[in-house]
């Protein structure tokens, strides 16, 4: 259901989701993915994208993204946390209704990451981001509100996804191959089943619903929306997820961002494939 405003039902307001930025993108300096989610008093902005686009976007629609309480990132990529840096330059002269809001994140989100001598990860010390930030390192679920969890690490059981590496990460015991562990994803409880949030799905979107279910106690799923990362996939990998989001009964699936067309060509035999735009917002039930 798509709405310009909130609907009040039985005294609580459904949860809405705005979409701030969404460009697929393959080189640096490209907008990325950003999203602007409210359920109730709780507002949170997931991903950054990689400019100031995002903050410009908000602006444009009425959206005052100094009144979060939340700031989620999905994983450390440039095209999902370099934004946040745009939103520090912004906070030194207008500060945040809700002091020092929450940051939350996989740990591995916030280590440094290359790839051909180039630094794709988050490019702000944490220590400039605990100035404006309550800092939230969690690979375990977190919940947000009654209805909105982070999901955390996500376990991948699926063969055909989540194996790939893209470039290095320094980790503890060195520079180690990036399979991206810290990617993961939100999920919002409704009273039609389950609405899932998207980055990239590093580790593999069946992975991310598969979690999100257990966690939810909740095998219905509404809405997926978000990055499924096919891009240029294997025929295995795609095949497998077609397979596998057949089986889920998905009503509704908004494949952005790191979706390539022929990929979203393949999963519109599912029937349920619908378009994403920057300003689209979407309205789910309590």
């Amino acid at each position: 259901m798509l709405s310009d405003r909130k609907t009040n039902l039985g005294g609580l307001h459904a949860m809405q989701l705005t979409v701030l930025v969404d460009n697929t993108t393959n080189k640096q300096n490209l907008p990325g993915l950003s999203f602007y989610l409210e359920d109730n008093e709780t507002k949170l902005l997931f991903d950054f994208g990689e400019s100031s686009l995002f903050l410009e976007n908000a602006e444009l629609m009425g959206i005052n993204v100094f009144d979060v309480n939340y700031v989620v990132l999905s994983h450390g990529h440039h095209d999902h946390s370099w934004g946040l840096k745009h939103l520090l330059q912004k906070a030194r002269y207008r500060p945040f209704r809700h002091s020092a809001p929450i940051l939350l994140a996989h740990p591995l989100a916030f280590h440094s990451r290359i790839k051909e001598n180039k630094e794709l990860g988050l490019n702000i010390p944490i220590d400039n981001l605990a100035n404006y930030f309550t800092i939230s390192k969690s690979a375990l679920p977190v919940w947000l509100t009654d209805r909105i969890v982070f999901l955390g690490q996500i376990q991948r059981q699926f063969t055909y996804e989540g194996t790939h590496s893209i470039g290095q990460i320094m980790t503890e015991n060195g520079i180690e191959n990036d399979f991206m562990y810290d990617d993961t994803a939100l999920a919002y409880k409704s009273s039609q089943g389950l609405v899932i949030i998207t980055g990239c799905s590093h580790s593999g979107i069946s992975n991310i619903v598969e979690q999100a279910k257990f966690i939810c106690n909740d095998d219905r799923i509404h809405t997926i929306i978000g990055g499924f990362h096919l891009r240029n996939p294997s025929y295995e990998q795609l095949s497998g997820t077609l397979d596998y989001l057949n089986k889920a009964n998905v009503q509704s699936l908004y494949a952005c961002h790191c979706t390539d067309l022929s990929s979203r060509i393949f999963l519109a035999q599912l029937g349920n494939l619908k378009e994403v735009t920057v300003g689209l917002t979407l309205e789910f039930p309590v």
